[in-house]
């Protein structure tokens, strides 16, 4: 293959590059592949050689930026490559010459290599087409018998897959219908527990809780009598209004069916509204004591409510 690049020519193709921008070698060897459409790049032992003689003879310049030289050319490089406009032109030509005859020399070769593997591809072939036949018959049939045994176990495993995941559903049955059967235990026991506790003691739950809110103070009471609270009062009030009162109080709280619920509900309610007027308002020491008679009394009404038989 002749060179691309006369002797000299190389040298001022360097300025031309140059003369457009300031480059470091990395970027010129770049271009020049570019500019010969990739058929030809010269090495790092090409061009920075000739850089560093061009910047000896004062014709380009260097300045460091990010650990890279970057190379400029200087006035005297201007006024050389001035000089020689008309062998510049000339060395344009000459490179899209050396493209064309590098393009062609490489299609040659090409056309070359590809005839003489034609060639050995069909003179193998002739040479061993019974012997490749056979193989590749014995390969097919170990192949089919791999791929049926792999049938075999994949259909196998997914048969075990299967009756496992049948177990872990039966299983996974008894154990709920197992946790079901214990909560309705558990609910059923809290029920009598609290059905007990509530035949001990209880209290009707609206004067409690008209007792509370009333304040718990005491009112003068004639001589020879027994002291009466306004929280006594307010109850005994309360019970002459008990019918409309009981109707509007925690009447949100539809019924569920299971009396039990319901009373936990209710109970969850008064000691909800009880505890928040307490926070809201503030505790003394004597409103729990009166809070605490209250509780007593209405424990005992309660727990005649739940004595009676319906």
């Amino acid at each position: 293959m002749p060179p691309v690049f006369a002797h000299g020519r190389l040298r001022l193709y360097l300025l031309k590059l140059l003369d457009e921008a300031p480059r470091h070698g990395y970027e010129v060897i770049r271009l020049l592949e570019e500019r010969f459409q990739g058929l030809y790049a010269p090495s790092a032992g090409t061009v920075y050689p000739r850089l560093a003689k061009l910047e000896a003879e004062g014709l380009v310049t260097h300045a460091t930026e990010g650990g890279r030289k970057v190379y400029s050319i200087t006035d005297a490089g201007r006024a050389e490559l001035a000089d020689r406009g008309g062998e510049l032109a000339d060395l344009e030509l000459e490179i899209r010459d050396s493209v064309t005859e590098l393009a062609a020399e490489i299609r040659d070769d090409v056309r070359g290599a590809a005839g003489d593997l034609r060639r050995e591809m069909r003179a193998a072939a002739s040479a061993s087409a019974t012997q490749v036949e056979d193989e590749s018959w014995k390969a097919a049939k170990e192949d089919l018998r791999k791929a049926r045994q792999e049938w075999k176990e994949q259909a196998r495993r997914a048969k075990d897959e299967s009756r496992r995941a049948r177990e872990e559903a039966q299983q996974a049955r008894r154990q709920a219908k197992e946790a079901q059967e214990r909560a309705r235990e558990e609910v059923q026991r809290i029920a009598g527990q609290l059905q007990e506790q509530f035949a001990k003691s209880g209290g009707v739950l609206g004067s409690l809780a008209g007792a509370w809110l009333g304040g718990g103070t005491q009112t003068t009471a004639p001589a020879g009598a027994e002291p009466r609270t306004t929280a006594d009062e307010a109850a005994g009030a309360a019970g002459a209004g008990a019918a409309g009162a009981a109707a509007d109080w925690a009447a949100d709280l539809a019924p569920t069916g299971d009396p039990a619920r319901d009373l936990d509900r209710l109970l969850d309610r008064f000691r909800d509204e009880v505890r928040d007027a307490a926070r809201d308002r503030g505790v003394t020491a004597a409103q729990v004591a009166e809070a605490r008679r209250h509780l007593e009394a209405a424990s005992g009404r309660l727990g005649a409510t739940f004595g009676s038989r319906p």
